[in-house]
C-alpha cells in the first residue's frame, strides 16, 4: 500500500525556487524546461530508498572506523563515453583498489562510483571568450556541449532526459557486472586482463594469488562463498543541477519521506554550500546520505552550522564531510575543523578528496595534478586523524579505468611531454588505472598505521 505524500513535504521540496541558487544555467526556453521536468517526474526512479538507507548504515560504520569508503570515477562523465568497455574498466579499477584495501587493511570497503549522473560541473565563470567570441561556459553534458559553437554552448533542457537515460543504462550495466559474477572475488585475477603490465599490477597479482590460496583453503574447510560472488556498488554525483534533482525526487512508499532517486549519495560542492542557499535547503529535505565538500576556507563553525541544517537529529551516516584542502594546507587547516566537530559529538564521516585542491597548469598548458601532491594530501589527512585519535573514513578520487596520461608522476613517471600522449578529460585530470592502484597500495600502509 502506498503512502500519501504530505502536502507540506511537497511544498518544502520546492522552497529552493525562492532562494539564491548558484551555478545554475540560464535556460533560454523555460517552457521547454518545464515540459522536460514534467517528463522526468514521471520516469521510474534510478535508485531506491532502501538502497540509500543501506548505504547510510555503511557510512555510519565508516565514521566509526568499522569500514572504509572508496568513492571513485570521472571528473565529469560524458554521454559519448558511457560505453560498456569504459564502465567495466572503471568498475574493475574500483574493485581492484577495494581488494587491495580490504586485504591489506582487513577492513570492509564501501564501493561507490562517481558514476551514472556526474554530468554537471560547477565553473568559475558563466562565460568563456576565445578570439573575441564570448559564449556560455561548458557546464557538462547534462546542460550544454563542449564544442565552442553557439549551438553547442546554448543550454538545452532536452539534455536532462538524455542524462537520465544514459544514467539508467550505466546503472543497468553496473548492476549486471556487480551481481552477475564479474565482481566475484573468485575472479580477482581476471580483473587485470586488458591492462598494460607494470609494477603496480605485479603487486596486485601477488595479492590475487594470496586470495586464491586463502579461498582454496576455505573451500577445503567447506566454506560457503556466496558472499564473495557479488558486491554492493553505490552511485553518487554532485547534486548541482536542481532542475534535474527535484523531478527525480520521490516519496518513499514505506515511510512517506522524500528521497532523491537520481543516486544513492549526493554531495554539495564547495561553491554551493552556503547556508542560506538553495542547495543546502533542498538537500536538507531529502533523506539520502549527503556529502559536503569543505575547502581550505571552511571553518569549524561553518561545519557545525551545516550539521544543524542538514542533520538536526544527529543521524549516524547522514553527513559525510569531504575535505579538499590541498597538500600544502591540509595539515594546517584540517585539525581545527576535526577537533571542534568531534567535540560537538554529532556523528560525521570524514573523507579525503586529494584531487581538487592540487590543480596546476603544466608548462605546456595542460590542466594537471602531481601524483606526489595527491599522495601527500592523503598522507596529511591520515596524519591529522591519527594525531587527534579520530577516524579517517574514506577517499574520494577522480579516476578512470583507462591508461590516460593526465596526472604527472607515478611509477610511469609521466612528465610534461607525456601529458600529450593520452590527455582525454574535458574538465579535470584523472588518475589512470595504474596510478589508482599505486594510491591504493600506499593507503593500505596509512590504514595499517591508523
Amino acid at each position: 500500500m502506498s503512502v500519501e505524500a504530505d502536502p507540506q513535504i511537497l511544498a518544502g521540496l520546492d522552497h529552493w525556487r525562492t532562494m539564491s541558487a548558484r551555478q545554475q544555467p540560464r535556460w533560454p526556453d523555460l517552457a521547454e524546461l518545464e515540459a522536460v521536468t514534467r517528463k522526468l517526474a514521471l520516469v521510474p526512479p534510478l535508485v531506491f530508498a532502501g538502497e540509500a538507507d543501506a548505504l547510510r548504515a555503511q557510512l555510519a560504520a565508516a565514521g566509526r572506523g568499522e569500514a572504509f569508503l572508496l568513492q571513485g570515477g570521472d571528473c565529469a562523465e560524458t554521454f559519448a563515453e558511457a560505453t560498456a568497455d569504459n564502465i567495466r574498466n572503471k568498475i574493475k579499477t574500483i574493485l581492484q583498489m577495494a581488494v587491495v584495501l580490504t586485504y591489506g587493511a582487513s577492513l570492509p570497503v564501501i564501493k561507490m562510483g562517481r558514476m551514472a549522473g556526474q554530468y554537471a560541473k560547477p565553473r568559475s565563470s558563466d562565460e568563456e571568450t576565445r578570439d573575441g567570441v564570448t559564449l556560455p561556459a561548458f557546464r557538462g553534458d547534462i546542460i550544454n556541449g563542449f564544442e565552442f559553437t553557439p549551438e553547442d554552448r546554448t543550454p538545452d533542457p532536452r539534455r536532462l532526459l538524455e542524462a537520465y537515460h544514459t544514467s539508467a543504462s550505466t546503472l543497468n550495466l553496473i548492476r549486471a557486472f556487480t551481481t552477475g559474477g564479474f565482481a566475484s572475488l573468485l575472479r580477482a585475477h581476471e580483473w587485470n586482463k586488458g591492462f598494460m603490465a607494470n609494477p603496480a599490477y605485479s603487486r596486485y597479482e601477488e595479492i590475487a594469488a594470496e586470495i586464491d590460496r586463502a579461498i582454496r583453503f576455505m573451500a577445503a574447510c567447506g566454506a560457503d562463498f556466496d558472499a564473495l560472488r557479488t558486491v554492493d556498488f553505490y552511485s553518487s554525483h554532485e547534486g548541482l543541477l536542481l532542475d534535474y534533482e527535484r523531478p527525480l525526487t520521490r516519496i518513499d512508499s514505506r515511510t512517506g519521506l522524500p528521497y532523491d532517486c537520481s543516486a544513492h549519495f549526493l554531495w554539495i560542492g564547495e561553491r554551493t554550500r552556503e547556508l542560506d542557499g538553495a542547495h543546502v535547503d533542498y538537500f536538507s529535505r531529502v533523506h539520502n546520505p549527503i556529502g559536503i565538500k569543505l575547502g581550505p576556507t571552511s571553518t569549524a563553525d561553518d561545519a557545525l552550522a551545516l550539521i544543524d541544517k542538514l542533520n538536526p537529529t544527529a543521524e549516524p551516516g547522514r553527513i559525510t564531510f569531504i575535505t579538499r584542502m590541498g597538500a600544502g594546507k591540509i595539515r594546517e587547516r584540517l585539525p581545527a575543523l576535526v577537533e571542534k566537530v568531534t567535540a560537538d559529538g554529532r556523528p560525521v564521516t570524514w573523507v579525503c578528496d586529494p584531487m581538487h585542491g592540487n590543480g596546476i597548469t603544466s608548462a605546456s598548458g595542460y590542466k594537471t595534478r602531481r601524483f606526489s601532491d595527491v599522495m601527500d594530501e592523503v598522507a596529511g589527512f591520515f596524519e591529522v586523524h591519527r594525531a587527534l585519535g579520530t577516524v579517517p573514513g574514506g577517499l574520494h578520487i577522480e579516476l578512470t579505468g583507462d591508461d590516460v596520461t593526465e596526472v604527472l608522476g607515478g611509477a610511469e613517471e609521466i612528465d610534461d611531454a607525456g601529458l600529450a600522449r593520452r590527455y582525454e578529460t574535458l574538465v579535470d585530470p584523472r588518475l589512470n588505472h595504474q596510478q589508482s592502484l599505486e594510491l591504493a597500495f600506499q593507503v593500505v600502509e596509512l590504514l595499517r598505521r591508523s
